[in-house]
Order: structure tokens, then sequence, then C-alpha cells
């Protein structure tokens, strides 16, 4: 017996100072000596041991394994996908606002607030639209007169830098600012103090489009200014790219 246990004392320590010595067991034991019963009996529950050990930390680790693909699969189905772009999801904060189509590619939704984008939107929409018939127009012959000598053969292209050296832009820049100013008023007024006031929204409607109609008339004419609005923004990029390309009259070709 004393001899059995410093045997298994050498055994331990051996197999401490060795830390593969699972995968040389494990492919020794069909050679193992038969003349060495103690050894062999030793090797065979080692191993046993190993396996158990083994099998215990798999089962252990597979708790905290992430959920499968199935699963991801299933919630990627019951997510609302945006109606303009398919492969994005839905913009959640663009619900209920008039001409949503889902379409945010950049999440500006997420951290601004939707009446100011709201705003921002149909404020350009507007600009873009005047700004497109005053830039096709002056190409076409229409001018305000008395016109200054200086002004003279100008294009919507070459009027810039002659209306600029003339002095005419800073009061362009002057007015427009007022305007600003009074609008941004109006804005703050509108996110902050619970005003009332929709976005866009300046009372202005001296035909009377509005009058006597109701909320779904209201919305379809809100529809259309906004369509009306986007469309103008990309036309104005447009024409006024094709215009400097081209140097030429309308229709800039």
């Amino acid at each position: 017996e004393q001899q059995k246990s410093k045997l298994t004392l050498a055994l331990l320590q051996h197999q401490q100072q060795r830390p593969c010595a699972f995968g040389i067991e494990l492919f020794s034991l069909p050679y193992q000596p038969k003349q060495q019963p103690f050894f062999y009996n030793c090797t065979v529950i080692n191993i046993k041991m190993k396996l158990a050990l083994l099998a215990s930390v798999i089962g252990a680790a597979s708790a905290f394994a992430p959920a499968t693909n199935n699963a991801r699969a299933s919630t990627s189905l019951n997510e609302k996908m945006s109606e303009s772009l398919p492969f994005l999801p839905y913009p959640e904060n663009l619900e209920g606002y008039v001409g949503d189509v889902g379409f945010d590619p950049f999440r500006f939704s997420d951290f601004a607030p939707m009446d100011f984008l709201r705003e921002a939107e149909i404020k350009h929409g507007r600009i873009c639209m005047l700004a497109w018939s005053g830039f096709v127009a002056v190409d076409l012959g229409a001018r305000i007169y008395p016109l200054p000598a200086a002004y003279e053969g100008l294009t919507s292209v070459t009027a810039h830098d002659a209306l600029v050296e003339y002095g005419a832009m800073g009061q362009l820049f002057l007015w427009i600012g007022v305007a600003e100013t009074i609008a941004t008023i109006s804005l703050i007024q509108m996110l902050y103090e619970d005003s009332g006031r929709e976005p866009g929204d300046f009372g202005l409607d001296p035909l009377g489009f509005l009058e006597g109609k109701s909320e779904d008339e209201v919305n379809r004419m809100k529809l259309r200014e906004l369509k009306n609005g986007r469309l103008a923004m990309l036309a104005f990029s447009g024409v006024v790219t094709q215009s400097v390309l081209t140097q030429g009259p309308f229709p800039y070709v």
C-alpha cells in the first residue's frame, strides 16, 4: 500500500508537469504494457475524469451561447421596414407626419426634433420652387425695369458676380436675415414653448385654398406642397448644374 501511494503521488506530479498529457495518454492507451496494470488502471481513471470535466465545461459554456440564427431571422421578419427603402428598418419617429414613406437613411429623426426637420424640409422646398422659377425666368428674358446698365446681358449664372460687385447681394443678405430671424423666433416657440403652431405654418393662405376643407383635404394639400417641394429641390440642383455645364439658354442642352 505504501508503494502504491508513492507511485500515485509520482504519477500526479508527472501529470501536472505535462499540459498535453491527456492527448498523449489518449493515443498511447492501447499500447500500455500489460505488466503494469496499476499504471494502466490509473491512466484509464484519469482519462475518464478529464472527459467528464471537459463535458461539464462544454455544457456550462453552451448556456452562455448567443441566440441562434433562427431567432434572429424571426426578429428581423417581425421588424417593420421602410416603404421607400425596404432593406432598412422603418424610422419610427416619422410616423404620423404627412408625406411619410419611411425615408430617413441617415436617421436624422433619431436625434433631431421631427417638427424642426419638417420645418426645414418645407422651407427648403418652398425656396427651391421659387428659385427654379426665378432662375429659368431670367434666362427666358424676364427683367424688372428700370434695369441698371450694368445688368444688361446677364444670365442667371453670370448675374451672381455682377450683383456682388454692385452691392445687390448685400441687400438680399440683409432682408433674408431679417426674415430668418423672425422665423427662428416662431420655431423656438413651437419647439420649446408649445405654441401650437404646426411646422411651416405662417398663416399665409391669401387665396383661401384651405378654407372650409376637412382634415383629409388639408392633409392632401400639404402632401402636394411637400411633393412639389421635394421635386423642386432636385430640379434646382439639376438646372444650376446643367446651365453651368452648357453655358446656354434654357433648356440648357
